[in-house]
């Protein structure tokens, strides 16, 4: 419970109105009001005041993971062995939400442009497969586009990860938060919950929908003959932009949600959790530039973007197996 919900409910035990705690308190029924309501907090001697009439200690009031008033003598029990946490403020934790709301959509954009980087080549392989240009004029385009998507996007992350930098803590260290953090957040994760969710619904949606158009043209190729490779390149184009859409959704979604549950520690970032992404944080460094090099390897070998593509979504679904097997062994 939060500070708002535990005025509320001692306030009712002793059957007293807003306006009688109000007069108790020599403050207006409308500060109670927004007390109550969350939209403002009461000042320390309020707060010292509302103790001595409530017959409960302070640390209950201030303490949100405190949700019983007799169990104090516990909680201070249990605060000894979290001395050496590091705390985290109220202007801390608003200043990681709002840096992680600003960084998201440009996150998000950079992805979507490591996706999108081959689009072009795919779209002029096809009208090379077509006769419609020569082949080396494709690869010609093809390549620098590449590379300046991937540029752009290498510089956007650099960028981000700067302003961002200062809060890896969270992702690695066990923290505790100031008076009335836990309750903002969840507040907000709870405002926000159902438009995240929804983000990465659509999101994943679109990505298992993104093979389709291959899958429509594999089935009608003996209405198109002779043009079948070259639709085929036109579609994984189709499918790549299709796919940048749907993660560049579920980075949007998720990234809020797992800024939430930093700052509550929940989730994948409870102890267990922090202790099993920093050997992940490891493997992801190692595993994704090895992929990288592997696909342009195959691609540059073969001379076929159409088919070298299938790395990226095989090397997805290998790299969350081995992140279950990680976090199987950390358990164990």
């Amino acid at each position: 419970m939060i500070l708002a919900d535990k005025i509320i409910n001692e306030r009712k035990k002793l059957g007293w109105s807003q306006e009688e705690l109000a007069d108790k308190l020599d403050v207006s029924r409308q500060s109670v009001s927004k007390w109550e309501s969350a939209q403002s907090t009461p000042d320390l001697n309020r707060i010292l005041k509302m103790a001595e009439l409530f017959g409960v200690s302070t640390d209950y009031l201030l303490k949100d993971d405190m949700e019983d008033a007799g169990s104090a003598g516990i909680m201070e029990d249990k605060s000894s062995g979290r001395e050496n946490l590091r705390s985290v403020s109220m202007e801390e934790a608003t200043d990681f939400i709002n840096t992680t709301k600003e960084v998201t959509p440009k996150v998000a954009f950079g992805v979507s442009l490591c996706i999108l980087s081959p689009v072009v080549l795919m779209a002029l392989l096809g009208m090379a497969e077509m006769k419609k240009i020569a082949e080396n004029t494709a690869v010609a385009i093809g390549i620098p586009v590449i590379l300046i998507f991937v540029a752009i996007a290498v510089f956007i992350f650099i960028m981000c990860g700067r302003k961002t930098d200062r809060f890896d803590y969270l992702e690695k260290e066990m923290i505790e938060t100031a008076y009335g953090v836990d309750g903002m957040v969840k507040e907000r994760r709870k405002r926000e919950d159902k438009k995240n969710t929804m983000l990465v619904a659509i999101g994943v949606i679109l990505c298992i929908l993104s093979a389709v158009p291959i899958l429509l043209v594999n089935l009608f190729e003996n209405c198109i003959p002779g043009q079948v490779d070259g639709i085929v390149l036109y579609m994984v184009a189709v499918l790549l932009c299709t796919i940048a859409l749907g993660v560049n959704l579920i980075v949007n979604g998720a990234s809020m949600t797992g800024a939430y549950n930093k700052l509550l520690q929940e989730g994948e970032y409870n102890e267990s959790g922090k202790r099993t992404n920093k050997v992940i944080s490891l493997v992801a460094g190692i595993y994704w530039p090895v992929a990288v090099v592997i696909y342009f390897i195959l691609s540059f070998t073969i001379m076929n973007f159409g088919t070298s593509w299938i790395i990226w979504p095989i090397a997805g679904v290998l790299f969350g197996v081995v992140c279950g097997i990680i976090k199987a062994c950390m358990q164990k």
